[in-house]
């Protein structure tokens, strides 16, 4: 069966009760013939954007911490879209080099003795 196939995408909640054909046709999936690619993970964000992870070398905290830098990313571009201003924000060069009225710069810390 798994010949006629070049990809399999099964999605389920696994603590769902009607997951019965999912996991059936999972373990059929998980024959030694059906192992030839390396386990990967696939999330999709609200944007259509897909990213995909190697499943093998990619920590659990390092998929997280991308999908929330991400997901804060679509946050900002939704507000500034729903104000009515174009996306992405540019700035222009000399605006960040200017400097502001009761701002003052920075200096370098002092070391103690």
């Amino acid at each position: 069966m798994l010949k006629f196939l070049s990809k399999v995408k099964i999605e389920f909640n696994a603590l769902d009760p009607r997951t019965t054909a999912c996991m059936e046709f999972l373990a059929q999936c998980n024959a030694r013939t059906a192992k030839d690619f390396p386990p990967q993970i696939s999330v999709t964000f609200v944007n259509g954007v897909e990213e995909v992870f190697d499943g093998t070398s990619t920590p659990t905290q390092t998929i997280r911490k991308m999908i929330l830098e991400k997901g804060q990313q679509l946050e900002t571009e939704q507000m500034f879209r729903e104000a009515g201003e174009k996306w992405p924000v540019i700035i222009p060069e000399e605006e960040l080099r200017q400097s502001f009225p009761g701002t003052k710069p920075r200096k370098a810390k002092e070391k103690k003795q």
